[in-house]
């Protein structure tokens, strides 16, 4: 299936979902199975979301350790793991920066209606630390981590594996068998997520009407101004990120964004960026860029470089403080800043992460935790932009970190637009 085609079924499996959902929801009386019918649509993107599930460890172990058979070993590896946190830790203060301003500057905390006390928000962070998500990048188990689809665990034993293998492949016959045979996997889990992406449009159809039929339009119209002013942040912040890989890639930053269509469709509907990873994937390499770098930075990404999330988080944290009327000096919101800078790498592969690092933020700043309520009711649509730009940043900065490795990548990033 072509990625033209593609694209435009998995769009019109967005706008049927809408208005299927709309239309069930506005005949359906209030109370009477909303929930339940809404359930079987989102059993299609259910359905989808785990067809995702089921190939993404051993793409993702496949392709580094293939990767890494190309490489120059532990140096190149170091490198290009020390340019692609320089680029996330960067990307994530700006994105938070930006999050604390737009907050500041929109100050519609105060016209928020507070949730009653004893408000259940059913989110737990008790095992949120900085602590605990160093310790947990080394798996205890590597079926384990490949069973929970653990990506950042994935990606430090198959360093590890990698390592091995490119010192015995030269000396141990059967150590360069299974070499061919591991990159025959690769090659084989590419073309599983062909297949894979065939139900896209589907999945997303499902994935829509579930959230429409469920929580109704009227929800966007309640929240519409938050909503409002969380998605100008992220178009801004979208507009920083491309700004910025315009840097680095030129022209070939407008390329790379028209190959992420359909992943950003994918992730837009679906409000997951797991979905969207094998596309990204396949579409970071017809950019041009070698396989060694997308399939290490990529999934570095996915752990280390949420910039929606980030600017997310500052911007919810300062709407909650304006709604409960708590000041804090520009002092104190930069230790807020620095305490969900760090709280956010304990969030990697915590389901709705930007909620967890908010919940276990807000009691430092005396902030009740039934303030999440609030951001409950909308948070579903706001994901699938926040989503968006999590994929928009990742992808651009694993282009960027190619280009920066400029005696490996040819200098003009080319492309075969489908």
């Amino acid at each position: 299936m072509k990625r033209a085609r593609l694209s435009t079924l998995i769009l019109v499996g967005l706008m049927l979902g809408i208005a299927v959902g709309y239309c069930l929801n506005a005949l359906i009386p209030a109370g009477s199975g909303h929930k339940e019918v809404a359930g079987y649509f989102s059993m299609l993107a259910e359905i989808f979301l785990r067809l995702i599930k089921m190939i993404l460890a051993p793409l993702v172990f496949a392709g580094i350790v293939t990767g890494m058979m190309g490489s120059e070993g532990p140096k190149e590896v170091g490198r290009l793991g020390l340019k692609a946190m320089v680029w996330f830790v960067t990307a994530s203060v700006c994105s938070l920066v930006l999050g604390v301003i737009l907050a500041n500057a929109y100050s519609l905390g105060s016209s928020m209606p507070l949730p009653q006390n004893g408000t259940h928000t059913d989110i737990g962070t008790g095992s949120l630390s900085l602590k605990a998500f160093v310790t947990h990048m080394v798996p205890q188990s590597a079926i384990f981590a490949m069973s929970q689809n653990d990506i950042i665990a994935i990606v430090v034993f198959a360093i590890f594996f990698g390592f091995a293998l490119s010192a015995l492949r030269k000396l141990e016959p059967t150590a360069a068998v299974l070499a061919q045979s591991i990159e025959g996997v690769l090659k084989t889990m590419l073309r599983l997520t062909q297949y894979v992406m065939f139900f896209a449009p589907i999945g997303v159809f499902g994935a829509t009407a579930a959230a429409i039929m469920e929580h109704g339009i009227g929800v966007i119209a309640i929240y519409g101004k938050f909503i409002g002013a969380t998605y100008s942040g992220f178009a801004i912040l979208f507009v920083l990120l491309v700004a910025a890989g315009y840097v680095f890639l030129r022209r070939d930053v407008f390329r790379l964004l028209s190959l992420m269509r359909t992943p950003m469709l994918i992730g837009f509907s679906t409000s997951s960026s797991e979905a969207a990873f094998p596309k990204m994937l396949e579409q970071l390499t017809k950019l041009g860029i070698p396989e060694r770098i997308t399939t290490l930075i990529l999934p570095l990404g996915y752990s280390f470089n949420a910039d929606g999330v980030m600017m997310y988080q500052a911007f919810a944290t300062v709407f909650l403080l304006q709604a409960y009327h708590i000041h804090l000096s520009l002092i104190r919101q930069i230790g807020m800043l620095l305490v969900m800078l760090i709280a956010s790498k304990g969030a990697a592969g915590v389901p709705r992460a930007s909620l967890v690092v908010v919940a276990s933020t807000l009691p430092m700043f005396g902030i009740p935790i039934e303030g999440l309520a609030i951001l409950l009711a909308a948070d579903t649509f706001i994901d699938m932009g926040r989503t968006v730009v999590n994929l928009t940043g990742n992808g651009i900065a694993t282009a960027a970190v190619a280009k920066w490795e400029e005696r490996r990548v040819p200098a003009n990033l080319t492309t075969h637009v489908e």
